[in-house]
């Protein structure tokens, strides 16, 4: 099957596991009514105020139909750009809506049956009527939420398909695409797709499309950042050796003996210690590599009123561009905050990594050490202190 229906025990149409066994990173999945009801929590409106920001990721694609030709610009945009927009055939996309918009980050917590570090952000998009950006293909799963309006969409779920781009565009577009799939998605339908199935939207009229993905490092962005964690903690002790040399035939060659040595030096610098290598991962990919930066907040309050403040009622409260994880060590646990890690008891670090507001019984529920390391997660602005008359506001 590629076409379910989902109900109030499955919201994907089957359960979890049989998602993840059957379809996960293997095939396509059309889940009708995964989200019943569905009413967006923003409006058109809204996703282009937040194009207009500095730090909002956001662009434009337009299609001109008749010498088919696309155009692709880079926010931030004007306001009043807005208005004047054509009624047809123009695609405005924005990343990181679910940092921008409390009310979409609650979407996440329906996709728990999949590690919370593994989902990167949702992109939000508005196509007026006829509004594409075109046949392609993504490198990393993506469930695709029809929120507002309808949008037709066209996969190739065949094998082999051809993925070769054109060299006219801007964007990555496919130069062939041959469908063997479509359909007409009504809010609430959800179309999964793994990685490397070329796909192709168009707005039947003005519509909103939730994209969620996820984080998926290419080999070599992982090999890159794990080889610069092995230089840098590298012993220069370690070197090439040949103390079993024999005399060569030709002096000038680098025979088979030389390229083994090689890669018994090369080997030397394997992270053999698995909590090294997990640490290092652990770094890599809660590292944010978009946009967004935390910074502290100017002013901070020392730690004994910000104690004295969460026994009144105030909260911590994370910063939507904080990424958090955790993962078990030989002894305890080490938690992962935006490239920084804590060695936790792993109480601590489980609860530190769930919640997105910390109250004073939590806290005060922490070790020394969790509370040690919440103090200085605050201190880089992972953090925000919300007194208790801010928080019901």
């Amino acid at each position: 099957m590629i076409e379910v229906h989902a109900n109030a025990r499955h919201p994907l149409g089957m359960p979890a596991a049989k998602f993840l066994r059957e379809y996960w990173q293997k095939k396509p999945l059309l889940i009708r009514q995964a989200f019943p009801d569905f009413v967006s929590p923003i409006q058109p409106e809204d996703l282009a105020g937040l194009a207009c920001e500095e730090a909002a990721l956001s662009r434009i694609v337009m299609h001109d139909r008749a010498n088919d030709r696309w155009t692709l610009r880079n926010g931030p945009f004007r306001e009043e750009e807005f208005p004047g927009m054509p009624d047809h055939d123009w695609t405005l996309l924005v990343q990181d809506v679910d940092k921008w918009d409390t009310d979409v980050r609650e979407l996440l917590e329906a996709f728990d049956f999949l590690p919370r570090w593994r989902l990167d952000d949702i992109m939000v998009s508005f196509a007026a009527t006829g509004g594409s950006v075109g046949a392609h293909v993504d490198q990393y799963d993506v469930f695709l939420l029809q929120a507002q309006g309808q949008r037709h969409w066209q996969i190739d779920a065949g094998p082999n398909p051809p993925k070769a781009f054109r060299d006219d565009a801007e964007l990555k577009l496919l130069r062939e695409f041959a469908p063997t799939h479509d359909w007409v998605l009504e809010p609430g339908d959800m179309l999964y797709l793994p990685p490397g199935v070329p796909h192709h939207g168009v707005a039947v009229n003005p519509c909103l499309t939730f994209s969620v993905g996820m984080r998926a490092p290419s080999s070599a962005e992982l090999i890159s950042d794990w080889l610069d964690t092995l230089v840098a903690d590298a012993d220069e002790g370690i070197r090439y050796h040949d103390e079993d040399l024999s005399p060569p035939k030709d002096p000038n060659e680098i025979d088979a003996d030389a390229m083994k040595r090689v890669v018994e030096a090369l080997n030397a610098l394997r992270m053999n210690d698995p909590d090294k290598l997990g640490d290092w991962f652990g770094r890599f990919i809660t590292t944010y590599r978009a946009s967004g930066e935390v910074m502290p907040a100017p002013g901070q309050r020392s730690r004994i009123e910000v104690e004295w403040d969460l026994q009144q009622g105030a909260l911590l409260q994370r910063h939507p561009f904080s990424r958090l994880a955790w993962r078990r060590r030989q002894k305890g646990a080490t938690l992962f905050c935006n490239g920084v890690d804590y060695v936790l008891p792993v109480r601590d670090a489980q609860m530190l990594a769930a919640v997105d507001a910390l109250d004073g019984a939590l806290y005060a529920a922490l070790s020394q050490d969790g509370r040690d390391a919440v103090m200085a997660l605050m201190e880089q602005g992972h953090y925000q202190l919300l007194l208790e008359a801010e928080d019901g506001e």
